[in-house]
């Protein structure tokens, strides 16, 4: 029998893979550069070949026209306004993402700090709510707060990932430790539900984004979900495809580059 997270999640992958793009920037940091058109980025990275974006529900509702892609609606929010900016509180219901045709829910918590036992409480209900509306929840688990001395650190990266699939999340999105497989390996071994990798800071060389995401997928992960490495690039549709040949045909960075994708 097919269930509908089955079906919803083949629209957010390819052949099992994940190349998505997270565009929810402009509630935590404004309309940042790269996403100041953010329907005309959503077309330009679906002509590129990702297998899904994910964004906040007014962008959804109001796009031209639908997408031809994976969809996830990304639930919760904290703005870098705030005096409490680590605190993501839901803004979104699973009701509305059915609504909206969306195919996955995204809800992003930070675990190291005060305001852990209210993200937590979310994440668990959020959870239950996909479940029972068979939408494939990811949870987007970050070490961060107070009692986080180093936020790449491999086991409290392992730790919080293990959250994230021990209350419910059908895939984890989470910092990588390193660009060394072996230890993003340790990360993804210990975690029942399968890990994308996200892509963190915006880096300055083309060589340095391509070994993460080969560093990745060496090392288990089931796709990346990279952001401003991707909408702030200068040129993103070629950065989408030279990850396709990454994530989804197993290239290595060296092979990438030599197809001169990226010019």
């Amino acid at each position: 029998m097919v269930w509908g997270k089955q079906v919803r999640l083949g629209r957010i992958t390819e052949n099992g893979r994940m190349l998505c793009v997270p565009m929810d920037h402009g509630v935590s940091s404004g309309p940042v550069k790269g996403l100041e058109d953010i329907h005309g980025m959503f077309y330009t990275l679906e002509k590129a070949g990702v297998t899904a974006v994910l964004a906040h529900k007014g962008v959804f509702r109001t796009l031209p026209r639908p997408l031809k892609v994976g969809t996830i609606m990304h639930m919760s929010a904290s703005t870098s306004l705030s005096s409490r900016p680590n605190l993501k509180v839901q803004v979104a219901t699973v009701e509305q993402a059915i609504k909206l045709g969306v195919d996955a829910i995204s809800v992003h918590v930070n675990i190291g700090g005060e305001d852990d036992p209210d993200m937590l409480v979310k994440l668990g209900m959020v959870a239950d709510e996909c479940d029972e509306w068979q939408i494939p929840f990811i949870a987007m688990m970050y070490p961060r707060g107070s009692n986080i001395k180093n936020p790449q650190d491999v086991e409290a990266i392992s730790h919080v990932a293990r959250v994230g699939a021990e209350l419910g999340a059908d895939m984890v999105k989470t910092p990588m430790p390193s660009a060394d497989p072996s230890e993003v390996a340790r990360v993804t071994r210990r975690c029942p539900v399968p890990v994308v990798a996200a892509g963190g800071p915006k880096m300055e060389r083309d060589e340095d984004i391509l070994k993460l995401a080969w560093a990745s997928i060496k090392g288990g992960c089931v796709g990346i979900t990279f952001g401003r490495n991707i909408f702030q690039h200068r040129n993103p549709e070629a950065i989408v495809k030279a990850l396709r040949e990454i994530v989804l045909n197993g290239k290595t960075p060296e092979e990438v580059v030599a197809t001169g994708i990226l010019g």
